[in-house]
């Protein structure tokens, strides 16, 4: 099964070979905590973005492991792309631009990235 996202505008949309998480990941990073993402992780190999790469645009920050993606034209981060500890290429997918996810169901872990 899989589920599919977008941004805000629809220029950006992918999918994820996954059933749709149960468990996300809140952040508290200078970016994340501005950002409110609810995270999920998936190797690469699981997603596919299926229209808007010329929309993206890339933004790193602090030891530049995440490349935080995000739409030129609405301004909403889908997702984001780094390196997993097994050394797999991951995303991060925003929750939040899951439309099929229902966010008040997920388990919430809490991950301190201020202190990372």
């Amino acid at each position: 099964m899989s589920f599919q996202g977008s941004c805000h505008c629809g220029a950006v949309k992918f999918s994820v070979d996954a059933d749709l998480p149960t468990e996300a990941m809140s952040c508290n990073c200078s970016i994340c905590r501005r950002k409110g993402t609810l995270m999920a992780f998936f190797p690469m190999a699981k997603f596919n973005l299926e229209q808007g790469q010329d929309s993206l645009q890339a933004y790193q920050f602090n030891k530049h492991r995440l490349s935080h993606w995000f739409c030129k034209t609405c301004g909403i981060h889908p997702f984001a792309g780094g390196i997993g500890p097994d050394g797999t290429e991951m995303r991060a997918i925003n929750l939040r631009c899951v439309p099929d996810a229902d966010l008040d169901a997920l388990k919430v872990q809490q991950f301190d990235g201020a202190s990372a």
